[in-house]
């Protein structure tokens, strides 16, 4: 049997589906809003994008002017033919491209968008070569199936490896950093959007011939996937990851000891009083609060500090969190930047290190654009009295199972 049979045969499996991987509606519009701001009419480019779910939606939602790209024909047909019959068909433009050879120029779009199809070509690849399309302010918005369990069982690996190895989602943020990326955004997709995928396509593999070339292996393989997800689904997921290229304009990086002097002086000149560079100097000599690596500084062009953000070890209920602050800018770098990118910097550094959440006492119109949201919302309380808006939490992997209760920070704080 030639492996263009094989190849066939899976698309004829797959051939009308709603999906070609797990996903939902309500994901896509998650991850669209983490994204951020976009343009009026934000120029999108769905890579592996099957059928066109996830491009029909941007382009009836967020108005998106939408590129799909798929090496299949026929799944560019059924786009075609949906976004004609909803009418879309002048915001949609089709392309049968290969997604490791795409022929488009640099900053081309707002929004690369792919759900499903990293692994085509690897998640470490996609970040390397699709970064050059992204316009000014662009963002990568990619899912990734990956490890959600600490162990996952030998019959899971031995699956996985012999198909995709799969990383956790703390090498997954390690490796976009080291991309050159800064992550705005991570979200684990729920066992519904496997459900969402695995149902009609458990059901076609059902009524399939299983005479027709090829096609005995292509149900093996189908149902063996199928039987993986239904035996040990528990230990891996799908992830959503929105990235953004890091500010070229400022060098972020964990601070030294030499940095100790500057840091302590721009705290002070930061806050009207010095008590912010005495909390800084009272928190490293608290061996169960500071964690090595992440007090993070951004240089200016002449290799000064121009700003400083920590994450130190607090606990929430029984759970280890991170409480962020105090975050400083030198004055005379306040509002070019320097902040937001050490605080992304930091933030990315905690998500590395497989830290869960961080919660931070600040401006409630400054921290969300982190992705920080009320911390109420996850049942996370405070031991005095605070605005609600105030005191803000960031779930760092994406998983839902956040815990709750009352924030006991480092005795330093004095709360």
């Amino acid at each position: 049997m030639s492996d263009n049979t094989l190849h066939d045969a899976f698309f004829t499996l797959h051939q009308g589906l709603p999906r070609q991987g797990p996903g939902s509606d309500p994901t896509s519009r998650r991850l669209l809003d983490l994204a951020g701001p976009v343009p009026v009419r934000p120029r999108v480019l769905d890579l592996g994008c099957g059928p066109g779910r996830s491009a029909l939606l941007l382009a009836a939602e967020a108005a998106a002017r939408v590129t799909a790209v798929d090496l299949h024909e026929p799944f560019l047909d059924e786009l075609r033919q949906a976004a004609d019959a909803r009418g879309l068909g002048d915001a949609v433009r089709t392309v049968r491209a290969d997604m490791g050879e795409l022929p488009f120029p640099d900053g081309s779009f707002d929004l690369v968008w792919a759900e499903s199809s990293v692994y085509s070509i690897g998640f470490d690849t996609a970040l390397r070569q699709w970064q050059r399309l992204l316009a000014p302010g662009g963002a990568l918005v990619l899912t990734e199936c990956e490890w959600t369990a600490e162990h996952p069982s030998a019959e899971a690996r031995a699956f996985w490896d012999l198909h995709y190895p799969l990383r956790t989602t703390a090498e997954n943020c390690a490796a976009a950093v080291a991309a050159g990326c800064t992550v705005r955004g991570v979200y684990r997709q729920p066992e519904s959007d496997w459900q969402e995928y695995y149902g009609p396509l458990g059901e076609r593999a059902a009524a399939a011939d299983p005479a027709a070339p090829g096609m005995d292996q292509a149900l093996a393989a189908t149902r063996a996937e199928i039987a993986m997800r239904e035996e040990h689904g528990s230990e891996y997921g799908y992830t959503g990851y929105v990235l953004r290229p890091a500010d070229a304009h400022w060098r972020t990086r964990p601070e030294r000891a030499a940095d100790i002097p500057a840091v302590r002086e721009l705290n002070a000149a930061a806050f009207p009083t010095a008590e912010e560079a005495a909390l800084v100097d009272a928190l490293r000599l608290d061996g169960e609060a500071w964690l090595p690596g992440l007090s993070y500084v951004a240089e200016a062009a002449d290799g000064t500090v121009a700003a400083h953000a920590l994450l130190t070890r607090c606990r929430v209920g029984d759970s280890p969190a991170l409480a962020l602050g105090p975050v400083a800018t030198a004055p005379d770098h306040q509002r070019r930047g320097a902040g937001q990118a050490v605080v992304r910097a930091v933030l990315d550094a905690a998500r590395a290190r497989g830290e869960r959440l961080a919660v931070v006492l600040g401006h409630p119109e400054y921290y969300p654009r982190f992705g920080f949201e009320r911390a109420s919302r996850y049942g996370i309380r405070p031991t005095f009295d605070v605005p609600d808006e105030a005191l803000m939490a960031l779930v760092l992997d994406g998983s839902r199972d956040v815990p709750g209760g009352t924030i006991r920070y480092p005795a330093a704080f004095g709360v």
